[in-house]
């Protein structure tokens, strides 16, 4: 579909500015230095929204130019659009998916499987948004996170393009249409979304005002002089300069209203770059870096900080190459944490940078630019995407056939895979006595024994949703359980009964939990458990050895206490399952070696810290936590008792807790246990019960 035209198969395009090649090299810059060292360059994050602004001005301004001639055809759009993004891609995919294949895991190469297709269809910010959540893994250790900007990117390239055609073809007010998307983007960014991340981050609704922002200035940029509200600002601007510099020969008097544009705009930028927080972003946060390019661009390319800096010759070609880099950073440093299992030291990280710049200037020499320009563009433009659309149904063959197991990595490691071991038998139902739904969803999990009656129940965080299927798996029909908690929609449920500051989030989700269990009479005894750091709110890094007489572990003592005061008076007996030691997610316990894709035993003694832990010190670190138990077990006599896990999870004739045991993992994710440890736990819980 194309406007009627005499010159079909020529776009205009604007003339070309090596001042907005270096803002491109601001803004990759920035994302690299933030993704390699982001102590270092906390908030290059920023990079990102400049180019949307680019991306919005050039892409528009391309568009209106095109239009105004009579000229645009949606085929030439397109091509150029496939030729331009399309060869780098295919190559960093492939890439991935090479790469992938000699070091990734089932689960880690099904997962890059499913990038990969996202990639390759340009939804990368839907996929990477539906995983957001707590059981979600790390976002290093994802090589293709970074695609979700192209593929919002993409989709404003497909809306755009056909709503401005429409609006130009029956006369509309183009700009008005323009500022009401951009408001309405900006409200929902900044207000409506406010306090949801993922979706704030992700989602195009969010993002559109950024790329919208540049298409206005594209608009202004064409039309400005026959709107006389900019030449009244232009004027009114131009008349508080002079009046400020008092007519005096300052430095300051010499420079024009453009100069002082891209001053202000760089000044915008390097306050993004030092100042702006990942809280709460995009919003109000992204209008730092939106207006500084806004600032600059419009500028032009003369005024005094796009001539002196942004036009300086190191700047333009990291700009020329700023695609390609894009690229190729992410994948290098996430794969070096992969592989390495770990954070990859600073030296790495510079390497793996050097090597992204070096194949994005291999890229957009010897790929790039004989693909995108020269002679058959509409041969090129159906050969890509042909190519694409391959790429794209590799991923997805990889992701449906759950990671391809009979690659040699898979089957040279069986201990990777060793610790699932055949979950709940399917002898769960929903029907658990929560009838609202929005009470189940802010609850988590609700599951019921579709044997008979539940005799047992278990309340918890992400700890007890790890142990459940153990238990259920290792029942009989004088065992059955009930299941209330893990993580809902808003946080994970710790059994807490209290109006403690520390817990206030988690009493709408305890009496939801407390009146499903107290009206419940066929359940008699009650499991309760939780993650210690969950108990005391700490960090993962935090220990609680030093919290004995500290605010935070009486708060913790009174929120078990009104749990299980409330249980008991409801005339249920509780049992206390001590939470597991804390080590490092199994997978960065793995030394991988990519050429083979060889994965060393788990016990190997030259384990990484945290991959082990001795039972003394284990001790040493839980002993706040374990008094607090046992004090309560002292205040309920006969009514509460401890179940301690220790003796299922480490080697005690070792005096050590390690990530596996029997040949078998222990751990799941973090410091969650694996299926087949809950295996263990559950065995012998469901006696402890039944003898209590």
């Amino acid at each position: 579909m194309s406007l009627p035209s005499s010159h079909p198969d020529h776009l205009t395009h604007p003339k070309y500015r090596p001042d907005i090649d270096g803002l491109r090299a601001i803004a990759v810059l920035s994302v690299v230095g933030f993704h390699a060292f982001p102590n270092g360059v906390k908030s290059g994050f920023i990079g990102v929204d400049i180019f949307f602004v680019i991306s919005g001005f050039l892409i528009s301004s391309i568009i209106f130019g095109s239009l105004e001639r009579n000229s645009f055809s949606f085929f030439e759009f397109y091509s150029r659009r496939i030729r331009r993004i399309f060869p780098a891609l295919i190559l960093v995919l492939t890439a991935c998916f090479a790469l992938g294949w000699v070091a990734l895991l089932t689960d880690e190469y099904k997962q890059i499987g499913k990038h990969i297709a996202g990639g390759a269809g340009f939804v990368s910010n839907f996929i990477l948004w539906g995983e957001s959540s707590y059981f979600d893994n790390a976002a290093d250790t994802k090589p293709l996170l970074h695609l979700w900007s192209l593929g919002v990117e993409e989709q404003f390239y497909i809306v755009w393009p056909l709503l401005l055609w429409m609006a130009w073809k029956k006369r509309s007010n183009v700009l008005a249409i323009m500022a009401a998307i951009a408001l309405a983007s900006f409200a929902l960014s900044a207000l409506v979304y406010r306090g949801d991340g993922s979706a704030n981050f992700y989602s195009p609704q969010t993002r559109f005002w950024e790329l919208m922002v540049g298409s206005l200035l594209a608009y202004f940029s064409l039309h400005g002089r026959s709107h006389r509200l900019l030449i009244t600002i232009h004027a009114r601007l131009e008349s508080l300069f002079a009046a400020r510099s008092g007519g005096k020969n300052t430095w300051l008097s010499r420079l024009d209203l453009q100069d002082m544009q891209s001053l202000l705009g760089g000044l915008l930028i390097a306050i993004g770059l030092a100042y702006v927080s990942k809280r709460h972003f995009p919003g109000v946060g992204a209008l730092w870096p939106v207006l500084g390019a806004v600032l600059l661009i419009s500028a032009g390319r003369e005024a005094i900080l796009n001539r002196i800096v942004l036009s300086n010759p190191v700047l333009v070609w990291f700009g020329l190459i700023s695609y390609p880099l894009y690229l190729w950073h992410w994948p290098l440093l996430s794969f070096t944490r992969i592989v390495g299992s770990g954070t990859p030291e600073p030296a790495i990280r510079v390497a793996a940078v050097l090597l992204a710049i070096a194949l994005a200037w291999l890229t957009y020499r010897l790929v790039e630019k004989p693909l995108r320009f020269g002679d058959f563009g509409k041969q090129k433009a159906i050969a890509l995407l042909g190519a694409m659309i391959v790429v794209g149904s590799m991923g997805f063959l990889t992701y449906k056939n759950e990671g391809l197991a009979f690659r040699g990595v898979v089957a040279m490691n069986p201990l990777a895979n060793s610790g699932t071991d055949g979950g709940n038998q399917g002898v769960l139902t929903n029907d658990c006595g929560i009838a609202s739904e929005a009470d189940r969803q802010l609850i988590g999990t609700c599951s019921k024994d579709s044997r008979q009656e539940p005799r047992y129940a278990l309340l918890g965080d992400s700890k007890a949703g790890a142990i459940f299927d153990g238990l259920v798996r290792t029942s009989d029909e004088n065992s059955r359980w009930l299941f209330i908690g893990g993580v809902g929609k808003h946080n994970a449920f710790v059994p807490v009964h209290s109006k403690a500051d520390l817990y206030t989030k988690y009493q709408d989700q305890s009496a939801i939990a407390l009146e499903a269990i107290t009206k419940n009479k066929s359940i008699e005894k009650v499991a309760l458990v939780t993650a210690t750091r969950a108990l005391f709110r700490l960090g993962t890094k935090e220990h609680i050895r030093d919290l004995p007489h500290s605010r935070h572990y009486q708060t913790a003592f009174d929120g078990l206490d009104g749990m299980i005061d409330a249980l008991i008076r409801a005339d249920k007996k509780v049992v206390i399952v001590v939470d597991n030691p804390t080590l490092l997610d199994p997978k960065n316990c793995l030394q991988r070696v990519t050429s083979v894709g060889f994965i060393n035993d788990l016990l190997n003694k030259d384990l990484r810290p945290g991959c082990s832990i001795s039972i003394d010190t284990h001790l040493a670190l839980s002993r706040p936590y374990r008094d607090i138990l046992s004090n309560l077990e002292l205040r309920y006599p006969g009514k509460v008792r401890i179940f301690d896990t220790l003796k299922y999870l480490c080697d005690t004739d070792r005096g050590i807790c390690l990530p596996s045991k029997n040949g078998r993992l222990m751990y799941s994710y973090t410091d969650h246990i694996s299926d087949y440890a809950a295996g263990l736990i559950g065995k012998d819980l469901n006696d402890f019960l039944a003898s209590y």
